[in-house]
């Protein structure tokens, strides 16, 4: 009970003006997000919203090129995706082949060259209030407390009582009830990060889209914020995509992994193009050490190009394991 009122004393105090709100948290987050705060924090009463219903993504032959001196460059090109509601994807792929720009069309954040992306059915509007983002820094507003900054993330027009009883409820979700008056420079990096999910949770999103959301944690913290996404995700189940490098956090959290990648047919148009679609088996949590994965992770080293160096250990490579499925 104590943390709780914290919590609904931070939502409801030290409010910024709506100006200097909405230019601030544009930098922090999507603008759509930026347009909500102020009306989260003097709003009237009301009642909690409740989540969203996770709804289906589809990219429809999406194309992307960039202008650039030398002509048009094509970064993406024939990505076609169908992702169900409530799932988990992760996108894989080398440095600079459109990931992070893929996962900004498909939250409005970016317009295709070619194609069309749609949330539930209907086209992806310009920074579309159905999706929410997590970034790979935590983004938070050192002036604001934690609680604060996750109310940030409420939709327009949240009435007063129901913005306090929505921050304290993500804030108990992610494990922070009792840090709602702390500001960021008072938390841990780990801490942060779960203030950044807490905030893009706020929103209800119908989906969340991750651009590699733990990529600055050390190691055990990662795995830790792995964890809790489950299990955000098993409380808040909305459609995931996520992206990231690392395999192993992949296939951990994952139930479809895309790899992007070039064709090799030299012939072949540039932009990057979905090169395997891997089925992750079993339900989450999944056994980190599961020969299952260990297949699979071996496979997506593969395509992306990773020596696994098996046999400079005098190991033949893909033998120590029987292919999957057995």
């Amino acid at each position: 009970m104590a943390a709780a009122s914290a919590t609904a004393r931070a939502v409801s105090s030290n409010a910024p003006s709506a100006a200097s709100t909405s230019t601030a948290a544009s930098s922090a987050t999507n603008s759509s997000t930026a347009a909500n705060s102020s009306n989260a924090a003097t709003a009237g009463t009301g009642t909690v919203a409740s989540s969203a219903a996770a709804a289906p993504v589809s990219l429809r032959g999406i194309g992307r090129a960039f202008a650039s001196q030398s002509g048009d460059r094509q970064v993406l090109r024939d990505i076609d995706l169908e992702i169900e509601a409530g799932e988990i994807v992760a996108i894989l792929g080398p440095s600079g082949c459109g990931k992070s720009t893929l996962l900004r069309i498909a939250g409005g954040l970016d317009r295709p060259t070619q194609g069309e992306a749609l949330i539930d059915g209907e086209p992806v509007k310009p920074f579309d209030a159905r999706s929410a983002v997590g970034f790979q820094e935590p983004r938070l507003l050192p002036w604001r407390t934690i609680a604060n900054n996750v109310a940030l993330g409420l939709p327009r027009g949240t009435p007063r009582a129901a913005a306090r009883e929505q921050v304290a409820r993500l804030l108990d979700l992610v494990g922070l009830a009792d840090f709602a008056d702390h500001r960021p420079r008072e938390v841990s990096g780990g801490m942060a990060q779960r203030t950044s999910l807490a905030r893009a949770l706020a929103r209800n999103p119908a989906v969340l889209l991750l651009d590699e959301p733990f990529g600055a944690l050390d190691a055990l913290t990662r795995l830790k914020m792995q964890d809790l996404l489950l299990d955000v995700h098993a409380a808040e189940p909305a459609t995931v995509l996520l992206v990231t490098h690392d395999v192993d956090e992949a296939l951990q959290l994952a139930d479809r992994v895309i790899l992007l990648g070039h064709d090799d047919d030299p012939a072949a148009a540039s932009g990057a193009v979905v090169t395997q679609t891997i089925v992750v088996p079993g339900h989450r949590p999944r056994d980190r050490g599961s020969a299952e994965l260990a297949e699979l992770r071996g496979r997506l080293l593969d395509g992306l190009g990773i020596d696994r160096h098996g046999s400079a250990r005098g190991i033949e490579t893909g033998t120590t394991i029987p292919h999957f499925p057995y």
